[in-house]
């Protein structure tokens, strides 16, 4: 499993337009996302499919970003914390 490329970045642009309104979050680097001083988002892919590991608390969750669906599931977990 790698981390996320540039072009499947690219390719969720929406998603990332709408993390980076979300108070809180601060994107140090593309698809690679802060809370505080903590790392809190970043994006992998494997022949499954994309997925953001996310730290909804001391440890960070693996979730499925393939679909559209999935991505606003996880949009709106994330505005929820």
């Amino acid at each position: 499993m790698r981390h996320a490329t540039l072009e499947t970045l690219q390719e969720i642009e929406l998603l990332l337009e709408e993390l980076r309104s979300v108070p809180g979050l601060v994107e140090k680097r593309p698809g690679i996302f802060y809370r505080r001083s903590k790392a809190f988002l970043h994006f992998h892919e494997d022949p499954s499919g994309l997925h953001a590991d996310v730290r909804f608390g001391e440890e960070f969750e693996r979730v499925r970003a393939e679909t559209d669906v999935d991505r606003e599931a996880l949009l709106a977990r994330i505005r929820a914390v």
